[in-house]
């Protein structure tokens, strides 16, 4: 059983609503459950014991997991509850109190995030493309959940991750190798001769002009392209099955696919496991080291059978994905794509100190801090908490130093958050300066709204 959530939404599980038949060892197992964290600034999920049950309560994370020993899950959707902003907007700024009455009023509004879509503009863009690393978490040492394949928010994550690193390798050109050839040649020897085989496939069936070599070839045929066209076999049938999973984003797929495929007619997908293990990748190409290791997360979630691809219930592994880090990259991704005279001035993850800052801007006429908050509440209000940390940014010697700022003025701040209304889609620095919104309780401090895609 399932308890279904959508993202920092929360429900109660009441004593008298668990199963009567050995109450108390039940209540044991739900005791024994603890809150999850994702990293240091999210949680997967929050776990807390209150006097009549438990609350079990969802963070920004969506994905799926066990709850302790109870043989319950836990799933989360990648919906926003478009409520919260509208709370806030019956918010006073006198005495920045919910007014009862609006509160009463304000439907629950419930849309659907199109995280797919969030993850496709992010792959898009190199820079970006190149920041996924920890965005996902995945117990492959867990017992699967078993979930209908609609509910599969995993595979499809991967899915797409994996054809647009592909196609970031065939848009370069197919790395060339070296690779090992064995083959059964007539009357010339070639590299070194494998007495083992050529007893069994020559000698034993007198063909005395035949000798069995392995030797060395240079091109594209290498282990490392045979995994990359195995996996895009079982990519492509994933898709083609299940294309109402991937809704408007299905023919971008398969526009993807077409575009790879011919790249690697001539390659063989024969692999063996020694050969991957045994692969010293080549710092000049990032891209498939990246490739093949999500490329076995594939293969491992399918185990290894091209069949699984085509089932409507599916055996899933526990797994997270950091939404508050796929907005960041959204917006970073966006910004890139809106400046393409200006990608040198902006800066992702910025550190200094252990400090990271999301996005910090050099560009000599508009230098600013910023910092991507996943958070609704920045329609109609703000959080002093985060101010602080993003104007602390703005005060640091080494930011103040790659900014070149010399004399004691303050550096602009901003925070980004999603705006499902009436938000940005075009960020380029003009629009940025535009349609920025002052914060008023502060100095040069701005806030804006970045619409996100909806399913």
């Amino acid at each position: 059983m399932e308890f279904r959530l959508s993202e920092h939404n929360s429900i109660e599980i009441l004593f008298n609503e668990l199963s009567s038949d050995s109450l108390n060892e039940t209540i044991l197992l739900y005791d024994a459950i603890q809150s999850k964290r994702f990293n240091d600034s999210s949680h997967c999920f929050l776990f807390e014991k209150k006097e009549q049950g438990f609350e079990l309560k969802a963070d920004y994370c969506i994905g799926l997991d066990w709850l302790g020993n109870t043989g319950r899950y836990l799933y989360v959707e990648p919906k926003l509850n478009t409520r919260t902003s509208k709370i806030f907007d019956a918010i006073t700024d006198s005495e920045e109190e919910i007014l009862k009455n609006d509160f009463e009023n304000i439907p629950t509004e419930i849309e659907e995030l199109d995280y797919l879509k969030m993850l496709l503009q992010v792959t898009n863009v190199p820079e970006s493309n190149n920041e996924l690393k920890g965005l996902v978490q995945i117990d492959w040492v867990a017992k699967p959940v078993e979930i209908q394949q609609k509910d599969d928010k995993l595979t499809p994550f991967l899915v797409v991750q994996y054809l647009q690193l592909v196609k970031a390798i065939v848009r370069k050109g197919l790395k060339k190798n070296y690779y090992k050839v064995q083959e059964n040649l007539n009357n010339r020897v070639k590299g070194k001769i494998l007495v083992g085989q050529h007893i069994k496939q020559n000698v034993f069936k007198n063909r005395l002009t035949n000798t069995f070599c392995e030797y060395q070839q240079f091109g594209e045929d290498h282990p490392e392209n045979r995994f990359l066209k195995k996996v895009l076999q079982f990519a492509s049938s994933y898709i083609e099955n299940h294309e109402k999973l991937f809704g408007d984003k299905f023919i971008e797929l398969q526009h993807t696919i077409n575009y790879c495929r011919p790249a690697f007619e001539l390659i063989s997908n024969q692999v063996n496991d020694y050969e991957l293990k045994h692969i010293k990748h080549n710092p000049f190409y990032k891209d498939y080291a990246n490739a093949i290791d999500l490329g076995k997360m594939i293969l491992k979630r399918f185990a290894y059978n091209i069949t699984q691809t085509t089932k409507d219930k599916v055996a899933t592994p526990p797994f997270w994905i950091d939404m508050p880090r796929l907005f960041e990259l959204y917006t970073y991704s966006k910004m890139i794509e809106a400046n393409p005279n200006d990608r040198k001035a902006i800066h992702y993850q910025f550190s200094t100190h252990g400090n990271f800052l999301d996005i910090l801007v050099s560009k000599p006429n508009f230098q600013m801090v910023i910092d991507a908050k996943y958070k609704l509440k920045y329609k109609n209000g703000h959080l002093h908490e985060d101010i602080r940390q993003v104007a602390g940014y703005a005060r640091l010697n080494k930011v103040r130093k790659e900014l070149n700022v010399t004399d004691d003025r303050n550096i602009d701040c901003l925070i980004i958050y999603p705006d499902m209304e009436n938000g940005l889609d075009v960020l380029s620095i003009e629009n940025i300066k535009e349609n920025r919104l002052p914060i008023k309780a502060y100095y040069n401090v701005y806030k804006l709204g970045v619409m996100l895609p909806l399913i």
